[in-house]
């Protein structure tokens, strides 16, 4: 699809927007060089998150992240919610937008997690052709998330670096590389993350993301890890990341932190660790 407009986040680390940080940001945004914002907060018609999203746009460059496109599902895309997503890209104009490898609809019923997919063929042919769609109706190049997982679907046949790399041949999309999924699902599923990162198309990689994660026990008394968004980001992921630009020089990298959300310094304070990593290879 060579018609799709490009992606142009800086190289640099950036922030999820919340509320009670805008005025850090209009003020002193420290190592913070661009945001992103999840797209179904701002697809309203009007209000404060409207105007605050307006004038950050003016200072910085804006990530469109997706929550709600079921790209994975079973069933045909919510062209309503479809179009919602066209309108906001728009008038918006995003550096970039992503979304993740995952469903959330089913007989028409939204549910509230992102889940994950058996890596099959057929699964494969209609994620690509969800993505086509995305692609052709926003008219621009999106990047697709790697997952974070707690248990494998016995009837896959395909890995998950191999499934990804065959969406990204078929579609012509880019890869959203989320390093503490990496790390989430390593752990859960006594894999090897570095391993896993060896065998990433890297290249194909517009965006980084780096979050924290809570710590937990399965039902046998098995380590388990929990995408949270709500705690800093741990030192094996940290180290991951650090792996992952000596391979590639600096890339636009976002802190997530969604829940029991920090004050400002904290935040930017994990936005200034990812800074110094990139900065000897920058």
């Amino acid at each position: 699809m060579n018609d799709l407009s490009p992606q142009g986040l800086p190289a640099s680390p950036g922030v999820g927007m919340k509320p009670q940080h805008f005025a850090a940001l209009m003020q002193d945004p420290g190592p913070v060089a661009w945001i992103e914002v999840h797209a179904e907060n701002y697809m309203g018609d009007g209000g404060r998150p409207l105007a605050q999203l307006r004038a950050l746009a003016e200072r910085f460059p804006v990530s469109v992240h997706g929550v709600g496109l079921s790209i994975g599902g079973e069933g045909p895309l919510d062209r309503a919610h479809l179009g919602r997503l066209k309108a906001l890209c728009g008038w918006l104009n995003p550096a970039s937008f992503s979304e993740h490898l995952a469903w959330s609809t089913h007989d028409g019923a939204y549910l509230n997690d992102l889940l994950p997919l058996p890596y099959t063929q057929a699964t494969l042919a209609r994620v690509a052709r969800h993505i086509d769609e995305v692609q052709a109706v926003l008219g621009r190049r999106m990047l697709l998330e790697n997952p974070s997982t707690y248990l494998a679907y016995a009837e896959s046949t395909l890995d998950e670096v191999d499934f990804l790399t065959e969406l990204a041949t078929r579609t012509g999309c880019g890869l959203l590389l989320d390093v503490n999924n990496v790390h989430v699902s390593a752990v859960n599923q006594h894999s090897d993350a570095a391993a896993y990162l060896d065998r990433f198309p890297l290249h194909l990689v517009g965006e980084v993301h780096l979050g924290g994660h809570a710590e937990d026990q399965d039902d046998q008394g098995a380590r388990l890890l929990i995408d949270s968004h709500g705690e800093q980001v741990a030192d094996p992921v940290w180290a991951l990341y650090a792996q992952v630009i000596a391979r590639t020089g600096p890339k636009p990298t976002l802190i997530e932190w969604d829940n029991d959300v920090p004050d400002w310094p904290v935040l930017a304070a994990e936005a200034g660790r990812a800074a110094r990593i990139m900065a000897p290879v920058r």
